[in-house]
C-alpha cells in the first residue's frame, strides 16, 4: 500500500510525524509520503519515527497560484531538502500566511462571526505553518461550526467571500524548483471543484514544460468523471498516474490509505528523482 500525501502538525494535521508513522503501520501502509504544508520541519521526527516494513518519502506540498489567481497545489517528492532555493520559497510562502490569515479573520468578525488570531494561533502546533484548517479548528473550539470539513463546506472554501489569496509561487515556478531540487513533482487534487476554481485542461502544457511528472488522480474531492477525464490526460501527456489519501487526522474525512498509488505507477515516479531519497530502516 503506497499513500503519498499526508499531513501532520507540522502545517494542519493533527497527528505528531510520529503519531502518523505508527497509524500508516498498523493502517498496513508500506511507502508513506509526508507532505505537509510548505513545510519539511517533520521530516526528522518522521525518520526517527520510521520502523521496517514501512519505507518513508519526503515532501512538501507546496501552495501556488497560476497566473489568473488560481490556487494549485503541487506536491514535490524526494527533492534535496537541503536545497537552499527551495527552501526560501517555502519559507516565502509560509511568511505571507500570518498577514493572509489575519484579512480572513477581519471579514468573519465584520460578519459577526466571534473569532480572533489568539484564537487561532491557541490551536496551531508549534512551528506548524498557520493555515485554513486552523481557522477551523478555532470556530469549531468556539461552537461556529462542528467540524472541519463543515468548515470548509460552509465559510472557508476559495470561493467564500471570506476566503483570502497569499503570495504565491506559480505552479511552473514551484514544478521547476522541485526539479532542480532533485525531485518529482506531481499536481494534487486538480480537478477538486468543491475546493473552488480549478484549472482548465489546457493549463497541464505548461506544466509539463516546466517538469510536471504526475497528476494525483485517485483522491476523495475527485469524482469519477473527474478520475476519468485526468486519466486521459495523464495518457495523452505520459505522465504519471498516483493516487492519495491527503490524510489531515481528526476534524477530516479522508483516512489513510483510503486512496493509493500503484507500485508499477510509484516505481516509475521513484526513478525520476536524480537520487535515491526514500529512507528506510
Amino acid at each position: 500500500m503506497i499513500d503519498l500525501h499526508t499531513h501532520t502538525t507540522a502545517s494542519d494535521g493533527t497527528d505528531s510525524p510520529t503519531e502518523l508513522i505508527n497509524k500508516a503501520l498498523s493502517a498496513g501502509i508500506q511507502t508513506l509520503a509526508i507532505t505537509d504544508h510548505d513545510s519539511t520541519s517533520g521530516w526528522n521526527e518522521a525518520i526517527s519515527a520510521l520502523r521496517p516494513p514501512m519505507s518513508l518519502v519526503l515532501g512538501a506540498e507546496i501552495s501556488t497560484l497560476t497566473l489568473n489567481g488560481v490556487s494549485v497545489h503541487i506536491l514535490g517528492l524526494l527533492f534535496d531538502g537541503q536545497d537552499r532555493d527551495l527552501q526560501a520559497m517555502l519559507s516565502d510562502s509560509r511568511d505571507t500566511r500570518i498577514p493572509r490569515m489575519r484579512k480572513m479573520i477581519e471579514l468573519l468578525a465584520a460578519d459577526g462571526i466571534p473569532i480572533t488570531m489568539e484564537d487561532v494561533i491557541a490551536v496551531t502546533p508549534p512551528g506548524a505553518t498557520v493555515g485554513r484548517p486552523h481557522l477551523a479548528d478555532a470556530l469549531v473550539n468556539k461552537e461556529v461550526i462542528a467540524s472541519r470539513d463543515e468548515a470548509f463546506i460552509d465559510l472557508l472554501h476559495n470561493g467564500s467571500k471570506y476566503y483570502v489569496t497569499h503570495a504565491a509561487p506559480t505552479p511552473e515556478d514551484a514544478i521547476s524548483q522541485i526539479r532542480k531540487a532533485g525531485g518529482v513533482a506531481v499536481i494534487a487534487h486538480p480537478f477538486a471543484s468543491r475546493r473552488g476554481e480549478i484549472i482548465s485542461t489546457t493549463t497541464f502544457s505548461s506544466l509539463v514544460a516546466a517538469g510536471l511528472n504526475g497528476i494525483e488522480i485517485n483522491h476523495r474531492d475527485h469524482s469519477q468523471i473527474e478520475r476519468e477525464q485526468l486519466t486521459e490526460i495523464a495518457d495523452e501527456l505520459h505522465l504519471i498516474k498516483t493516487g492519495s489519501s491527503d490524510y489531515h487526522g481528526n476534524g477530516k474525512l479522508n483516512a489513510l490509505g483510503e486512496n493509493l498509488t500503484d507500485p508499477i505507477q510509484w516505481e516509475r515516479l521513484e526513478s525520476l528523482a536524480n537520487e535515491r531519497r526514500v529512507v528506510s530502516k
